[in-house]
């Protein structure tokens, strides 16, 4: 299996919400990465993965957050909610990045989506057929799938754990990572 892309969700999986500092529209202003984050986006833009932006925040915010830590150019789509207008488990914005990057529907299920959350990151993901990667970090969200939707096709609690799962699907390419 050869993966396609890899989508982030922004809060919680890149950006640590708890550091967060917001404006009266609860646009962040500033916020702290959770360790890692940067370095293995960048990681993964150096192997040649097509990476995206999928997330459900404010315009303000992915663009303070982000061009703080000069990461805006390792994104090769943004497919955030308030510019669409959609959220979250809806699949047109899962659908956006897709298109945007030209990846075929025979292709979804060679597309990883990470996030925190699994009513919207995970179930979202699995409705496409999606690999779905659950980023259990801390427990601020329910911890326990719900629905069948809600169970991810793994679970990991340091995001560079990401990379060894992009070894297990990969297989042969295994030694690029």
């Amino acid at each position: 299996m050869k993966i396609e892309a890899i989508f982030f969700d922004l809060g919680d999986t890149i950006m640590d919400e708890t550091t967060e500092i917001k404006d009266q529209d609860l646009v962040t202003l500033d916020a702290e990465l959770i360790g890692g984050a940067r370095d293995i986006i960048i990681r993964l833009k150096e192997l040649g993965y097509k990476v995206a932006l999928v997330a459900d925040t404010r315009i303000g915010t992915y663009k303070n957050v982000l061009g703080k830590y000069d990461m805006l150019r390792y994104f090769d789509c943004l497919a955030i909610s308030e510019e669409l207008g959609i959220q979250k488990p809806d699949p047109r914005i899962f659908l956006f990045a897709l298109n945007s990057l030209g990846i075929e529907e025979k292709d979804y299920k060679n597309v990883i989506m990470v996030g925190n959350n699994l009513k919207r990151d995970i179930a979202g993901a699995n409705r496409l057929g999606l690999i779905s990667v659950w980023f259990h970090w801390n427990d601020r969200y329910p911890s326990k799938p719900e629905t069948d939707e809600e169970m991810p096709d793994f679970e990991i609690r340091d995001i560079s754990q990401l990379l060894e799962i992009i070894k297990t699907l990969e297989g042969e390419n295994i030694e690029k990572l």
